[in-house]
């Protein structure tokens, strides 16, 4: 099982990035990913998470309406594209894979990439 995230940055507030999640080797025809982040000092967050079909997509409230989930079968990866950034995204973002129903305790997960947004 492999889940290799990548695209963090160092980005002014209001700017935008995009993270990408690369799955491999995850067991079972389809999973859903989940992106969740963990600021220092702080427990880890979820953020987002999608389903195989991508017909079901749930964001926490602190990102609603600024970040977009989406994903390409084809590639297996998802993306996370972050827009209108704020100083408290700040944190390392990992993506994570499990069943739908699992995806907030997911078994899966991938190393972080740093995202830090300065005011």
């Amino acid at each position: 099982v492999q889940l290799q995230a990548s695209g963090g940055g160092s980005v002014q507030a209001g700017g935008s990035l995009r993270l990408s999640c690369v799955a491999s080797g995850i067991p079972g025809d389809s999973y859903a990913v989940g992106w969740f982040r963990q600021a220092p000092g702080k427990e880890r967050e979820f953020v987002a998470a999608i389903s195989w079909s991508g017909d079901n997509k749930q964001y926490s409230d602190s990102v609603k309406g600024r970040f977009t989930i989406s994903r390409d079968n084809a590639k297996n990866t998802v993306y996370l594209q972050m827009n209108s950034l704020k100083p408290e995204d700040t944190a390392v973002y990992y993506c994570a894979a499990d069943r739908w129903r699992a995806i907030h305790t997911p078994n899966y997960w991938g190393q972080g990439t740093q995202v830090t947004v300065s005011s």
